[in-house]
């Protein structure tokens, strides 16, 4: 009981931060799932918890989507994210992660060398949908990625927020599908996650009461400072 308290309050904090950066939940929430339930079920449960987390973000703020650089994201992504998956042993996963942190780099610089404060341009978006989803389907996630490529949109922070955990909510689904063919929860597992999930709704609601009081500019620049830590981490890990 102890163990699901904890889990409970770290899906609960986890999601604020996610909520209001854009981003963040995973790499929070992977490291402690894995010391209490161990490898083989974190991946699984945290796939179902990010669902739910970016379920609730777009219950939140729905009418805020946009639809149309998210469906040219997708186009990119959810075919390479398989693709990324059956290419799993292919590349070595420090080197993936490498990658990720490259190409988060890339773009927070673009857009503050202001080459890419884009109005939606489909190839922008196809293209980082396949960078991302391939890179996803090699390590198991790339949000932070997703995140750099929806933040050259320019969007205003609760549009942005949503539109990534749409196209999250995507490739989470695709995930979804392949651990429940092929991973096996027991009663206890099912449990904590749906006991995590009401966390993540939680912190979702949270976010949401503090993000549209956050100015445009601010958040971006926030966001890219996260950004840009994470990628000098990724590209300089041991």
């Amino acid at each position: 009981m102890d163990e699901f308290l904890f889990l409970f309050v770290a899906a609960y904090v986890a999601a604020a931060v996610s909520g209001v950066a854009g981003f963040g939940g995973a790499l929070l929430l992977l490291p402690v799932l894995v010391e209490t339930v161990g490898i083989d079920y974190a991946v699984p449960l945290l796939t179902i918890v990010q669902f739910i987390g970016n379920l609730s973000r777009i219950g939140f703020a729905y009418d805020l989507v946009q639809w149309k650089p998210v469906g040219f994201f997708l186009l990119g992504a959810l075919p390479l994210s398989i693709l990324g998956a059956l290419s799993f042993v292919a590349l070595p996963h420090d080197w993936a992660i490498r990658c990720i942190g490259i190409a988060i780099l890339l773009f927070v610089l673009l857009k503050f060398w202001g080459i890419s404060v884009i109005e939606a341009k489909p190839w922008v978006m196809i293209a980082g949908g396949i960078v991302t989803g391939f890179l996803s389907g090699m390590v198991g996630s790339a949000g932070p990625l997703g995140a750099a490529v929806f933040l050259s949109l320019g969007l205003p922070p609760a549009a942005f927020i949503v539109s990534e955990s749409a196209s999250a909510l995507a490739m989470h689904s695709v995930k979804l599908i392949t651990y429940y063919r092929f991973i096996a929860l027991d009663s206890d597992m099912w449990q904590l996650a749906v006991l995590m999930g009401l966390a993540v709704i939680l912190g979702t609601w949270t976010a949401r009461q503090v993000i549209d009081y956050i100015p445009r500019k601010l958040f971006e620049q926030c966001v890219a400072v996260l950004l840009s830590g994470l990628a000098v981490s990724f590209i300089f890990q041991p």
